[in-house]
């Protein structure tokens, strides 16, 4: 039965499922912009959604910020944007969410749904709003508390169409967004705005595919994984078709997504124009901004070997090669594991006597360009408004910036840019019930919509809830099956090497550094250049002027050319080769199988399937009986005695074992190899390292890790057992809302400073409220709910200011300028909540998870006198005297203290300066027309689980 959307829905600004969405009051304002309300999508009267087998008992949470509709029609955007008004299930799950920051310490299990949702198969009678079935195989039951659709199909097909749907209904803005993003045309498609040029420019250069390189690794998947491949191919076109199908509808119908018409996709009036239909080659273009994102590791061997060159300038080769290997902190014995139990998993070690490397010669070494051309607004970045209806020109300030803000991934150019995401699982040893709990999830960052989405799939082979990337939801890809729950995080192991490709000229003359022919043994071949050609011209969303420009990028061999050099005098160019690349979607077979009742029956059977997953991640498994943890990625192996760290020559004796160019296929460690465990009393994971020995891709792996803080609180737990689902909640919330220094180091710094009295009294009452903060917990959080004033401000706001001055003052007369400049180019100095220089950006949540507090630390216990393993390779602060070192943290100090609240915190455009709580929340960035208030900062996943298990099949 079809049927209008209530008159009251419309003034609330709710919107019906699947449906044109509520006109909203502002929608007068439009006249005849718009057609009439178009009836509801296939909508039927709601009926029970039958539950497939679940174990949980209701034992199973989730939540996902802001909330599980990501769409928006023009009248809602406008609605939105004029009397502030939102659709349905867009933002309700973002009041729990933020309040669990305040209202944590009193948390019992029965008090969970106040800050997370059921998570439950199925959806009771009661509960159902709404029922769509885009085709008679499948049904499309969506709950009324959150609006998550539970996809249930009698066929394999029926399935994945009806996901492929809900995907559309929720995010097919979104989805289209991102495909051009991995295609590097998201200019074309959204505007010229520099936010938009700077992300195709980001990403376009680490997977530059042509259309039949997309094309031939669908066709590598269907011949080369078996019957799975073969079925996760018919699943993904399925998928597609469901996809298309509702964008046919919606476009029909005038209820799809309002950025269409803002971007000039459709026109509002006649509704001419193009949605462009969906193919597989756009999911592997989508994959690959989402593997790029959250699934490399390693790079920067070409900024590793420039940095190790400042040192031995500095300190000799000898010292110079110490004191870097010190701060590179490949296996710091201080540091915090995920296997804590001793177990070593060697990888990507330091070998005693490195071959193959390829330093450069100093001063030469040249990024290699990627825009040339630019004309227009690529050039001036000049504003040229385009005209449009004057009531939709209200609009036009919403993307003035382009459709995504600057900063919307952080800074893609650096190699420290991933992780974010935690777990925390305990054994059923230590645990009230005897079973194990896990509170675990992703954090990929605060966005509006979010990136990933919410559902459930029952069909065919298929049994799981929970969330997966949008455009890429087949399978879910975190979430829970009938008896067991999985989580990831960012693993960052190196998977990318730089080689150093011989340049040469075809005709035997003398090569130079912008040669464009290379040797690949003993022939003298052409690079392959690839192109992208981008023009735009203004709209509504983003009156940026007409414009254009060409990216271009030369692939070898061995990879994407990124830099030019001189190694020994002779000319090279660096190449950058990730064993995922031209492999973006062979992951797909794990994921398949994690959403196979019949595969996943226990731990091992779970670990067999993250086997599968080519990309780095840390993937977290529990049931009623075990917890488990297994480390997945395509780890080359390497030529014997070849250093990882830096540039490798470009020759078959140094080249990953079974190298095959053609493919980009290569001999990989064996799964025993890959670090793993079952059982442990407990893990956590909070992108620190693995395990003894496996050597990380970054400078971060130090004596401490925001890790730490889970680990001693987890820790501390097993210790006391009993633990329950509310008691490891309460650990991980209490972890997000405490700052790393405050918690970690400061205790070294206020023994340095106590070490005499303190003579100015400014410093000293500025000490005392370090203390007092310190004691308290170090915590960066409201007096109480909604507050917006921290319990400790004046402290907080000195170690903001002090940080960054105290470890300036303490390294760089020892390392010197340039030494200094380097090491800070390796590793970030602070990842502060306000720091918008940190490798997420302003306002994004995730913090302290880059930064000197290890560097800091290990000095300053040198200095004390305190013991310290995998030390430096020389003391820095005041020389190694403790009252130098003091006098130099006091000076520091007095210079942070002097700096008023608006000079600490700036502010933005979204906040005034000086207003502290502000700077650090968290804001939903937009990329689409609906926008979110700003909340508490708390650092933990976007999407998380709280689950124990009582049973098992």
């Amino acid at each position: 039965m079809q049927r209008r959307t209530p008159r009251r829905a419309i003034r609330r600004g709710h919107r019906v499922r699947g449906g044109p969405g509520g006109l909203l009051a502002a929608a007068a304002l439009l006249g005849g912009l718009l057609a009439p309300l178009p009836q509801a999508a296939a909508a039927a009267e709601p009926e029970q959604a039958t539950a497939a087998e679940d174990y949980c008992g209701g034992q199973c949470a989730d939540i996902l910020p802001p909330g599980a509709n990501g769409s928006a029609t023009l009248a809602e955007i406008l609605g939105h944007r004029l009397f502030g008004t939102k659709p349905a299930h867009s933002d309700d799950q973002l009041g729990p969410y933020d309040a669990l920051s305040s209202g944590y310490k009193s948390l019992t299990d029965d008090k969970l749904t106040d800050f997370f949702r059921d998570s439950s198969f199925g959806v009771p009678e009661d509960q159902v709003a709404s029922v769509t079935k885009p085709r008679e195989d499948v049904t499309i039951t969506r709950d009324k508390q959150n609006g998550v659709p539970h996809i249930k199909g009698t066929t394999r097909y029926g399935t994945e169409f009806g996901a492929g749907y809900a995907a559309g209904q929720d995010r097919l803005w979104l989805i289209d967004l991102f495909r051009h993003i991995g295609r590097g045309e998201l200019t074309p498609f959204a505007g010229g705005a520099p936010a938009n040029q700077g992300l195709e420019q980001q990403f376009w250069p680490q997977a530059p595919y042509t259309e039949k390189d997309l094309e031939q690794q669908v066709e590598w998947l269907r011949e080369n994984s078996g019957p799975r491949g073969e079925q996760a191919m018919a699943d993904a076109q399925a998928y597609v078709d469901g996809l298309n199908a509702y964008r046919e509808k919606a476009k029909k119908g005038r209820y799809f997504p309002g950025e269409y018409v803002l971007t000039g996709k459709v026109d509002a009036i006649t509704n001419v124009g193009e949605i462009e239909p969906f193919k597989i080659t756009d999911m592997i273009a989508l994959a690959s901004v989402v593997g790029g994102l959250f699934g490399g590791g390693g790079g920067g061997e070409v900024d590793a070997a420039l940095s190790l060159l400042k040192a031995q300038e500095k300190y000799g080769v000898e010292k110079g090669t110490k004191v870097w290997e010190s701060f590179r902190q490949r296996n710091d014995p201080e540091t915090v594991l995920t296997v804590h139990d001793g177990t070593s998993f060697p990888y990507a070690g330091k070998p005693e006597k490195a071959r193959g490397k390829a330093m450069p010669d100093a001063g030469s070494v040249e990024r290699e360009p990627l825009v040339y051309d630019r004309e227009g607004a690529a050039k001036t970045a000049a504003k040229d408004p385009v005209k449009a209806p004057e009531k939709l020109k209200k609009l036009q300030g919403m993307y003035d910036d382009g459709v995504l803000p600057e900063d919307t991934f952080g800074r893609l150019d650096s190699p420290s840019r991933k992780g974010m995401s935690n777990a925390l699982l305990v054994s059923g040893k230590h645990t009230a019930s005897g079973n194990p709990v896990a509170v675990f999830g992703p954090q990929t960052g605060y966005f509006a919509p979010q990136l990933l989405m919410m559902q459930e799939l029952q069909g065919p082979g298929i049994s799981a809830r929970g969330v997966s990337f949008a455009g890429v939801g087949m399978y879910v890809q975190l979430g829970r099956g009938q008896d067991y729950a999985w989580s990831a995080t960012s693993a960052n192991q190196d998977i990318t090497d730089t080689y150093a490709v011989e340049l040469c000229e075809p005709d035997g003359s003398a090569p130079t550094k912008r040669s464009a022919h290379y040797r690949y043994r003993g022939d003298c071949l052409p690079m392959e250049k690839l192109e992208k050609k981008n023009a735009w011209k203004p709209t509504i969303a983003d009156s940026t002027a007409a414009g254009s420009y060409r990216m271009q990028v030369f692939r070898t061999k061995y990879g994407i050319v990124t830099h030019r050099a001189t190694v020994d005098g002779e000319p090279v160019a660096y190449t950058s080769l990730r064993s995922t690349y031209r492999h973006e979607a062979d992951s797909i077979i794990g994921f398949q199988m994690f959403n196979d009742p019949s595969y996943i029956k226990d731990a091992e059977s779970f670990k067999k399937a993250a086997e599968h997953i080519g990309y780095a991640f840390n993937w977290f498994y529990a049931d009623s009986r075990d917890i488990a943890y297994y480390n997945s990625g395509s780890n080359p192996v390497r030529a014997d005695d070849v250093d990882a760290s830096f540039p490798v020559k470009a020759e078959k004796a140094y080249e990953w074992r079974e190298f095959d160019p053609a493919h980009n296929t290569a001999a990989y460690t064996p799964p025993a190899e890959h670090p793993q465990s079952v059982n442990q009393d407990y893990y956590i994971s909070w992108n620190n390292k693995q395990a003894k020995d496996f050597s990380g891709a970054n400078f971060s792996y130090g004596a401490v890790h925001r890790g730490d803080l889970l680990d001693g609180r987890v820790k501390e737990l097993v210790e006391e057992g009993g633990v329950t689902r509310a008691s490891l909640t309460r650990a991980m919330a209490e972890a997000a809302v405490t700052d790393l220094r405050g918690e970690q180091v400061l205790p070294e710094l206020l023994k340095v400073l106590r070490s005499e009295p303190i003579a100015d009294p400014g410093l000293d009452r500025a000490v005392q409220q370090l203390e007092s903060w310190r004691k308290a917990g170090a915590q960066r959080n409201q007096t109480s709910a909604g507050s917006k004033v921290y319990a400790h401000p004046d402290a907080i706001r000195i170690m903001d200011a002090w940080w960054p001055k105290l470890v300036e003052a303490q390294f760089k007369p020892g390392l010197g300028g340039e030494l200094y400049e380097a090491l800070t180019g390796q590793l970030a100095v602070d990842e502060a909540p306000s720091a918008a220089h940190g490798p997420t950006g302003a306002h994004a949540g995730s913090a302290f998870q880059y930064g000197w507090w290890g560097y800091a630390d290990k000095d300053l216990r040198t200095v004390l006198g305190q013991p310290v393993r995998g030390e430096l390779g020389d003391t820095y602060c005041g020389g190694g005297e403790l009252s130098a070192c003091r006098d130099v943290l006091l000076k520091s100090l007095g210079e942070a203290v002097a700096l008023s609240p608006e000079q600490v915190y700036p502010g933005d455009d979204s906040c005034k300066a000086g207003d502290q709580w502000c700077a650090d929340t968290i804001i939903h960035r937009a990329v689409g027309g609906i926008t979110h208030e700003p909340i508490q900062w708390q650092n933990r996943p976007t999407y998380q689980q709280v689950v124990e298990f009582p049973a098992h099949r």
